[in-house]
């Protein structure tokens, strides 16, 4: 068989991914194993990869990978959600740039429209991660406006409501006003801006006094319905029970007294706008002020705004500090800096507004959500998000579920009058007609007389119930399905939407299923340049995960990923470690391609160094293999992969293949050749879930295997005994190699050159001394007496000498011992200096202790080595 030079995953990874696809092994059904379920983040539907989808999706493939191999049932739940936010922006853009209008063009035709765009791009994302090597149950496929999910979402919102726990009223949002919908408090980004601090001028009525008030927002003083004064205000004693003329407004207001009002802000006198401020809206309701909405929708001042009516809120407020200085109403106006708040999705700046909205009360909902993750029986990883999960919760607010959209899921609300309250809640028009007729009554109403809220669900409302509608948990909530495979093992996300999704999954798993959503949450960290800076499109420092396979291949990009992905810490990416990933598979290529070259001589009888070689890599292997376990329990994935890294690398190709390896061009064994296959297939299987592809090449090139001996499939080692005295003179005679080597290195001594070695005879008890003899290039092992010259080395605190040659410039070895030696007593006299200082030894940790006379026992073993080697010399 021609085994190809060099490894080209290009070739590779297509090849596999469509024999795993044909061959079916990532689909799941129901059988008498026990799941192990994964339900995806899912993606926005008109998305593309990007590095952070890279780094969630490659963990969870590892961990459904693992599961796989570890005889679970795997199920992995790919989709995308409808987004609804971010896809109406796109589909508005997409028509404005045709020159048409949404409004213009209505409700239906515009789903039409994104329908389309849905379809046109709704399954890039889901391809790219085909590339990545997911291994998702693609029949599985769901969207978050599928019909059986979207029939989920009006169920669950109509029994919420049924329960007391929606409602529909006014309260202040904010407002998205270029996409033309309120959003979460969770969707606003503030961010610190430059602006001005008005100092404006307000005539009491009934004289010639004014008093100043400070404001950032002048344009907003049409909306303004009393000024407020802090009762404790001395400056302010003569104002009480007065009235205020509103700038260029001309109406009068109230002066009302709340120690709300910060004494030290400003002029200690504060314009209260109800209708445009959070703060002033909370003050509005407790003193009964009337709420002046001075804006449209789209942030244009409305007829309250006289003859401002129509303009944009920005170049208002120019135009109303010209006229305020015109009209000698400004006193002064200051550079101010503050915080102010955006919308994630469209950058706008929110505007606060009353509007008419629904609403989830939550404080009910969130306390077993709350408490099961206090208690662990939900486990966060790392466990430091448990108080930032709890802080939110405890303080949760009524979740404002309505958005101004038409992409979305549709409110099931029926109104059948003007009035506020004058609806129904039900699936279909059919079932609210006989609701609407009880209600009110009136029997002659028709399903002409119903028309549907406009508004769309909260995007959330939806995703919130995704480890459930994917398996139908709500339309049928006994189906063998949902039954079996939920709640799920372990969701993967950032920490980001932690509010969003997270902690509405976890409630609506205890008030619909009574139970958790899943068992644990690994939070990925972000994923940041070399600099520490988010990638970002507009910073132009995130690549593309897909040109990075292109050219390094996944397992590569996969490995790069994950070397330093530690969970819920951030992830300093740089190309640097794809280059190391691709390295390790050439490695790994390497290693195969020679253990495949050797030829086998049946008759062959394996050497003592073999025999030594083979049975400490099984333990060593066993040992690793604990500590990859462990790993995996505390979701240090990281950490795992680079236990792996390790034993491949190093144990397993820099020493385990060198130890055993023939004489060039001579034959090996078949115990020691088949020994090796075993090994190298166990080493394949560990690596198979960060690494599938190229696992699975390798694997299947070592023998001829039928579909139900794929790798993907295979049963995943299980840690067996393993002796660690055996594994530590293993260590020892690397160490010793490694010093061999060094020494030859030091003295200008050939490589080729084998050397006599005299030791204790007791040395023999605490290494492999065939393997030494064969690694180190060893012509003989000697226990008898040692020479009276030589070059004298320690690993730990065996001694080795090799005989002083006698090329060797005595002079020149004399002065390098010397200098040696004044080194080590420098740095022994530094160590007891530390050891005799009282307050160190009774302050320090005793670790610390022990660390400090570990390397003043280790410096006095050198020294008296140095001076034998001195006196021998």
């Amino acid at each position: 068989m021609e085994i190809a030079s060099k490894y080209t995953p290009q070739e590779v990874e297509g090849k596999w991914y469509e024999y795993w696809m044909e061959k079916k092994y990532f689909k799941s059904t129901p059988d008498q194993r026990k799941a192990y379920t994964i339900v995806i983040p899912p993606p926005n539907v008109t998305g593309v990869l990007h590095m952070g989808h890279m780094l969630n999706n490659t963990i969870q493939d590892v961990l459904i990978r693992r599961a796989r191999m570890r005889g679970f049932n795997a199920c992995w739940v790919p989709g995308t959600d409808h987004a609804s936010i971010a896809t109406e922006a796109k589909v508005v853009a997409k028509l404005k740039e045709e020159g048409i209008s949404k409004f213009d063009i209505g409700r239906e035709k515009f789903l039409d429209h994104a329908w389309d765009w849905t379809h046109k791009h709704g399954g890039i994302i889901l391809d790219q991660l085909k590339k990545l090597g997911a291994s998702c149950d693609w029949d599985r496929t769901k969207f978050t406006m599928d019909p059986d999910l979207s029939e989920s979402v009006q169920r669950v919102f109509i029994d919420l409501y049924n329960k007391g726990l929606v409602y529909r009223g006014y309260r202040m949002v904010n407002w998205d006003p270029e996409a033309k919908t309120n959003i979460s408090d969770e969707e606003v980004v503030y961010k610190e801006k430059n602006g001005k601090l008005y100092h404006l001028k307000y005539q009491v009525v009934g004289s010639d006094k004014y008093i100043v008030v400070a404001t950032t927002r002048p344009e907003t003083i049409f909306g303004d319905t009393a000024v407020c004064i802090n009762p404790n205000d001395e400056r302010y004693e003569w104002l009480k029970g007065q009235k205020v003329i509103v700038p260029l407004v001309g109406r009068e207001v109230n002066i009302i007294e709340d120690e709300y009002v910060d004494l030290e802000f400003g002029t200690g006198c504060l314009k209260v706008t109800p209708a445009h401020d959070t703060n002033d809206y909370e003050l509005g309701k407790k003193h009964n002020l009337e709420f002046i909405d001075i804006f449209t929708d789209d942030a244009k001042l409305n007829d309250y705004g006289l003859n401002y009516a129509g303009m944009d809120r920005f170049k208002a407020r120019k135009e109303v500090e010209k006229e305020l200085e015109e009209k000698g109403l400004v006193e002064k106006v200051e550079d101010y800096k503050n915080n102010v708040g955006t919308s994630e999705r469209t950058g706008a700046v929110i505007e606060p507004k009353i509007s008419n909205q629904w609403f989830l009360k939550m404080t009910d909902l969130a306390k077993p959500a709350l408490d099961n993750v206090m208690n662990d029986t939900i486990k966060f990883h790392p466990a430091k998000f448990k108080n930032t999960y709890r802080n939110w919760m405890e303080n949760v607010t009524d979740w404002n579920i309505s958005r101004q959209l038409w992409w979305g899921h549709q409110i099931p609300a029926f109104f059948y009058g003007e009035g506020n309250e004058d609806f129904v809640v039900a699936l279909t028009k059919e079932e609210a007609l006989p609701l609407a007729q009880e209600k009110t009554g009136n029997t002659a109403l028709t399903i002409e007389d119903l028309r549907q809220d406009e508004d769309a669900l909260d995007t959330w409302f939806s995703s919130w119930l995704w480890p459930i509608s994917v398996f139908n948990g709500i339309n049928e909530p006994e189906n063998e399905e949902i039954n079996y495979y939920y709640p799920t093992q372990d969701l993967v996300t950032g920490p980001d939407i932690i509010f969003f999704w997270v902690a509405r999954m976890i409630v609506a798993g205890y008030e619909y299923r009574n139970e958790l959503p899943f068992e644990n949450v690994y939070f990925t960290g972000i994923v940041r340049d070399k600099q520490g800076r988010k990638m970002s499109k507009s910073l132009g420092n995130s690549p593309d995960p897909i040109e990075l396979m292109n050219e390094y291949g996944a397992d590569a990009t996969r490995m790069g990923m994950l070397l330093t992905a530690p969970a819920g810490n951030d992830l300093p990416f740089d190309v640097e470690l794809c280059v190391q990933g691709r390295n390790f598979a050439n490695k790994i290529w390497n290693a195969f391609r020679l253990i495949k070259g050797w030829e086998i001589d049946e008759n062959l009888q394996p050497t003592s160094a073999q025999i030594k070689a083979v049975e400490w890599f099984d333990h060593k292997f066993n040992a690793q293999l604990a500590d990859i376990e462990a790993n995996y329990e505390k979701y240090r994935l990281s950490d795992s992969l680079m236990a792996i890294y390790k034993l491949v690398w190093d144990d397993f190709c820099s020493w385990y293949l060198e130890a055993i390896k023939p004489t060039f061009g001579e034959p090996i064994d078949r115990k020691t050749y088949d020994a090796t296959i075993v090994y190298l297939e166990k080493v394949l299987k560990v690596l198979h879930p960060f690494m599938p592809f190229l696992t699975e090449e390798i694997w299947q090139l070592i023998a001829v295997r039928s579909e139900d001996e794929a790798l993907i499939i295979s049963e995943y080692p299980e840690v067996q005994a393993f002796d660690s005295v055996l594994i530590q003179n293993f260590e020892n005679t690397k160490e010793a190699t490694t010093a061999i080597r060094g020494l030859r290195s030091e003295k200008g001594m050939s490589p080729k050159e084998a050397l006599e070695v005299f030791a204790d005879a007791t040395v023999a008890n605490d290494i492999f001394v065939d393997v030494f003899t064969k690694l180190g290039n060893v012509s003989n092992f000697n226990t008898g007496d040692k020479p009276e010259k030589g070059f004298a080395f320690r690993v730990g605190t065996l001694e080795f000498m090799v005989p002083m040659s006698d090329n060797i410039d005595i002079e020149a070895e004399r002065e390098k011992l010397q200098k040696e030696l004044e080194y080590n007593q420098g740095f022994l006299n530094s160590v007891r200096k530390k050891l005799s200082n009282e307050r160190f030894v009774a302050g320090a940790p005793e670790q610390v202790i022990n660390a400090e006379r570990k390397k003043e026992a280790d410096a006095l073993a050198k020294i008296t080595q140095i001076e034998e080697q001195l006196a021998a010399l």
